[in-house]
């Protein structure tokens, strides 16, 4: 549920709930809170719990097409590329082709190109800015 919640935002809401409810409210709304999660949390495991009683076997079958959709939530199109249209071979992004087993040449140096400058003209170099 609070997956997604990092530290930073779960200091921002105590700072935030110690600005509006103040020092002396804030441990109680606190244990509220936590008190409501977890009768809410029981509530959803108890009937989980119960649909699993009533349905047996038939609950694996309800089960499946959930487990499809959590396949499909982290699919990214990195994997769906490489799944759909490069039958799983995921080279082409990690840049691990087969090569043969003799290392590559390093290519030659090139030299520099020269220059020419116009008299007057400020050189203008892309990289420094």
């Amino acid at each position: 549920m609070f997956a997604n919640v990092g530290w930073g935002e779960m200091l921002l809401l105590v700072i935030a709930g110690l600005v509006i409810l103040g020092p002396e409210r804030l441990p109680g709304a606190i244990r509220w809170t936590s008190g409501a999660l977890r009768q809410a949390r029981d509530y959803v495991s108890g009937a989980t719990k119960q649909l699993r009683e009533d349905l047996g076997p038939e609950f694996d079958d309800l089960r499946e097409p959930l487990s499809e959709l959590q396949k499909l939530r982290g699919m990214t199109p990195r994997a769906a590329l490489t799944k759909h249209l490069l039958d799983g071979d995921d080279s082409i992004f990690t840049g691990k082709f087969d090569q043969d087993d003799k290392p590559a040449e390093p290519m030659p140096p090139t030299p520099p190109t020269p220059t020419i400058r116009e008299p007057g003209v400020t050189p203008f170099d892309s990289d420094a800015t």
